[in-house]
This record gives C-alpha cells, structure tokens and sequence, in this order.
C-alpha cells in the first residue's frame, strides 16, 4: 500500500523535462547509495506515478552496469521519479530522500563504497535546485546528528536507463533483494541516523 509523506514544508517543483501525461507530472533525479533501494522507497509514495533505475553525472555515454560498477565512469547509479505535483509536491519528496539515506558518508552508502554509490540530487531547472536547497538547510537545522551533510546538489546530466533486470529489481527478485537490503546495513544505519521517523518509511 503506497503512503503519502507529509513534510515540515511544501514547496512544489516546476520543471518538466520530457513531455509528460499532465502538466502536475514532473520528475526528481536522485542518488541514494543501490538504485533498488532507492526505487523501492520511493514507489511506496501516494502520487508517485513511476521510478527508473539508470546512471548519471559521468563521463561516459551509454554505460553499462559492467562499466559503472567498475568505477571509472564517473556515474552515479540514480533513479528518476515521476510524480504528480498535485498530490505529492517536489519538496516533500527531497525532505522524504533525506530519511532514506546517510547523508554523512561521502565514500559511498552503507555496505557499498565508491563512486556509483554516492549520494546525490540531481537538478533540472532553477526552481528545482531551490527546493533542493531550501529542504538541505531545513535538514542541517533539524537532523538530530551532529555529522555534517556531505550529499551535494547538482546540475542533471544525461540520464542513462539502467539495464531491464535492474527496474523493479525488489519485485522481481524479492528474496536476494531482501537479503542484500539488510545485509548491506541500510535499514539500521538509517534508523540510527534519523530515528523512528525513518523505520515507519520502510517496508
């Protein structure tokens, strides 16, 4: 059953960078450490109407998963999300991206290190890198933490499409998926991190 995130602020992003269904569709690229995860997370949310795994922020055209893994790329492994602007709002979902992730390690996420690995948002207009901003300040005032934020924010680049077994990896695969998820340590650093708020966003 998907959930709707209600954050301390709303703020809506106005960029659309394909053509879209409606004009309340819009989209969000962000990196959180494995894209399975990430794209889990976020097709839980009320009003988020698609996640796609793929690879961006690097130099190489048309990667490969074999390429990036190798970390030599410069690419980050991301998801793009789809959302309806008129039931979640863009900034609601970057103040629900911080929950999901450590932002503090710059080396990678949880049990996996390296470039692909990085955290990261993505913005495609002005407005979005505002919203993006505007949530990181209101996240540094109240983390209950004393690490410092390293994840950065970023213009968008190319977004690659990551290969078909990679979307919807958790479906297809639940068991494996299962088991690298909490093998890897994502669910517990994140609770340690963010406190009960985070464990009630996971499945």
């Amino acid at each position: 059953m998907k959930r709707t995130i209600l954050s301390s602020a709303m703020m809506a992003g106005a960029v659309i960078l394909t053509p879209t269904a409606s004009a309340a569709e819009q989209t969000m690229i962000a990196a959180g450490g494995c894209f399975w995860c990430i794209e889990s997370d976020f097709e839980a949310i009320d009003g988020v109407t698609d996640v796609v795994s793929g690879y961006t922020g690097g130099h190489v055209a048309n990667p490969t998963y074999q390429q990036v893994s190798g970390k030599k790329t410069g690419h980050y492994e991301a998801v793009r999300i789809t959302f309806d602007d008129d039931i979640i709002s863009l900034r609601e979902l970057t103040d629900y991206y911080w929950r999901t992730i450590d932002p503090t390690d710059a080396k990678g996420q949880f049990c996996d290190k390296g470039e692909p690995y990085r955290t990261g948002l993505f913005y495609q207009s002005e407005v979005q890198k505002d919203v993006f901003e505007a949530s990181l300040n209101q996240m540094i005032m109240d983390k209950p933490f004393d690490a410092k934020i390293v994840t950065q924010i970023m213009p968008a680049k190319t977004f690659y499409l990551a290969e078909d077994y990679h979307q919807d990896y958790y479906l297809k695969n639940s068991l494996r998926y299962k088991f690298y998820r909490f093998n890897c340590g994502r669910d517990s650093r994140v609770e340690e991190l963010w406190g009960d708020v985070a464990s009630e966003q996971y499945h």
